[in-house]
């Protein structure tokens, strides 16, 4: 079970704050999905900061081996939000797999 949680949502301006909302809601399938059969409960964390013109975002999720913490900046919050949505996939599979140990299942075998 993953819980949700974004914070400053009041720094990005009003017209953009449903569109951020949705994309956040959007990939909340995803990672459901992904940690359906996962025995741990996590809060995925989407902290936004607006400073001199620039948007910083950070997403974080604790997994069990180790936490992982991505950050991205930019002028448009919803290209950041999506170059950081799309790098913490790959970061997040790839250490799932990791847990699971999927590479020692799909190494080749030497006879």
């Amino acid at each position: 079970m993953i819980n949700y949680v974004i914070k400053n949502l009041k720094e990005v301006e009003e017209n953009l704050q449903e569109d951020v909302k949705k994309l956040f809601e959007s990939k909340q399938e995803y990672y459901n999905e992904l940690f359906k059969k996962y025995d741990k409960d996590m809060t995925m964390e989407l902290i936004i900061d607006y400073s001199s013109s620039v948007y910083k975002a950070s997403l974080s999720l604790n997994m069990k081996s180790k936490k992982m913490l991505l950050a991205e900046e930019g002028k448009d919050v919803l290209k950041v939000l999506t170059g950081l949505f799309s790098n913490f996939k790959k970061a997040v599979k790839r250490q799932y797999e990791l847990e699971r140990k999927d590479y020692e299942y799909k190494r080749k075998r030497k006879r």
